[in-house]
């Protein structure tokens, strides 16, 4: 767990402790929000789609993504934004930084290698049953061994879980909306794991914009029980597998 650091109400001056949340980078390692220390918390007045997020680098595997600016409240109501360390602007492509050797240098992308595996065995489809079956053997093949079916099926709709990872199947034959996306999202910050969604009708044009947005691959289903990639995201899962770093 992350340590507490103090945060200053601009409202009462009341000095409150808060504790800077932690994700899921997309290789699978937890990423803390670096607070600022010493920084000056922003009262939320309106909110605004832009100011709600904020750029940070995870320190295990380079990346650059948007997350959820952290935010503390006060008791006397007041919200405020927590200003985080701005994230590093990185090196051009093969440009060494100070006092590292050119190799070490690469961006962390290059310095993965594909997995190897034997080509997937699919599962044929007759039933949403068998959509869940597919989709659990297709992480098992990805690497995810232990992913199991979630024991009840909540209202966010997670049907798979296991180390690292939950997974959301929709067997409908409609076009997957916006909200289950960011519903497997969720429940991915909450496990701190990747989120993967698996549907067989394909997705709605703003959810798949969204997944992309959030890095969470989406893969499509036919009735041969093949799931294919339809992201950036989905590819790198197939390629990297569970052991990305």
């Amino acid at each position: 767990m992350a340590d507490s650091v103090p945060v200053r109400c601009p409202t009462c001056r009341r000095e409150n402790a808060f504790t800077p949340p932690t994700f899921p980078c997309a290789c699978g390692a937890p990423l803390t929000m670096p607070v600022l220390r010493g920084g000056v918390p922003v009262e939320i007045l309106h909110r605004t789609w832009q100011a709600s997020w904020v750029e940070v680098r995870c320190d295990v595997c380079g990346r650059h993504d948007e997350w959820p600016a952290p935010e503390s409240g006060c008791v006397c109501g007041t919200v405020v934004r927590v200003p985080v360390v701005p994230a590093p602007t990185p090196p051009p492509p093969n440009f060494p930084s100070p006092g590292r050797p050119a190799a070490e240098a690469r961006p962390a992308a290059e310095t993965r290698r594909a997995i190897l595996r034997p080509a997937f065995r699919p599962v044929t489809i007759r039933t949403a049953r068998d959509c869940v079956t597919a989709a659990q053997q297709y992480l098992k093949w990805l690497g995810y061994a232990d992913v199991a079916r979630a024991q009840e099926r909540t209202a966010a709709g997670v049907d798979l879980r296991g180390t690292g990872v939950v997974a959301q199947v929709d067997p409908t034959t409609r076009a997957t909306q916006l909200r289950e996306i960011e519903c497997v999202w969720l429940n991915g910050l909450n496990d701190s794991a990747i989120a993967v969604f698996f549907s067989l009708a394909g997705y709605a044009r703003d959810a798949r914009t969204r997944a992309d947005e959030l890095h969470i691959p989406l893969f499509v289903m036919d009735l041969t029980g093949t799931p294919q990639p339809v992201n950036d995201p989905a590819d790198e899962l197939i390629r990297y597998g569970a052991s990305q770093p």
